[in-house]
C-alpha cells in the first residue's frame, strides 16, 4: 500500500479528533461584555480550545433548542464541552480552565462557594448591557 495513503488516513483520523475536542462557547453577540471576552479569548486561549458562536446565529438557535434552553435572550454564556453544557460561573470558570496560563485562576475561583460566584455572575449578566453597552457588531461574524 502506498505510504500517502497512510499518512492521510491518519491526518484525518488527527484532525476530526481535534474537532471532536473543541468546546463551543455561545454568547451574547450584541453584548459588549460578551464581546470582550470572546475578544479576549480569542487572543489567549489555544486557537484549536474553542468554537465561538452568538445565540443569534442559527447554529446558536439549534444549540439552544437541542439543549432545552430559551432562544429568545441569553441570560449566561454556555459552554459546550465533552461532559455537556455549562453555565453561570460554573461555565465560565471552565472556559478559563481551558487557558493554560488562566488554569490556576480558574481554580482558585472555584474554591469560592458556588452560590455566592453566581449571585456576583448574575448580578453582572443582568446589568452588562446597561454598564458596558450593546454592540452594533458581533466579535465573531454570522449571518442573521
Amino acid at each position: 500500500m502506498d505510504t500517502d495513503y497512510f499518512f492521510q488516513m491518519r491526518y484525518n483520523k488527527n484532525q476530526m479528533e481535534k474537532s471532536i475536542k473543541k468546546s463551543t462557547v455561545i454568547f451574547d453577540g450584541e453584548c459588549n461584555l460578551c464581546n470582550g471576552v470572546v475578544g479576549w479569548l480569542m487572543r489567549f486561549a489555544p486557537t484549536d480550545q474553542f468554537h465561538f458562536i452568538p445565540f443569534q446565529s442559527p447554529k446558536g438557535q439549534d444549540l439552544l433548542k437541542g439543549y432545552g434552553y430559551p432562544t429568545k435572550r441569553l441570560e449566561t454564556v454556555i459552554l459546550i464541552d465533552e461532559e455537556g453544557p455549562h453555565t453561570h460561573s460554573d461555565g465560565f470558570l471552565r472556559i478559563v480552565s481551558k487557558i493554560p496560563k488562566w488554569k490556576l485562576v480558574a481554580a482558585l475561583l472555584g474554591f469560592i462557594p458556588r452560590m455566592l460566584r453566581d449571585h456576583i455572575y448574575n448580578l453582572a449578566s443582568r446589568n452588562r448591557v446597561k454598564w458596558f453597552g450593546r454592540s452594533q457588531s458581533c466579535t465573531i461574524s454570522f449571518g442573521k
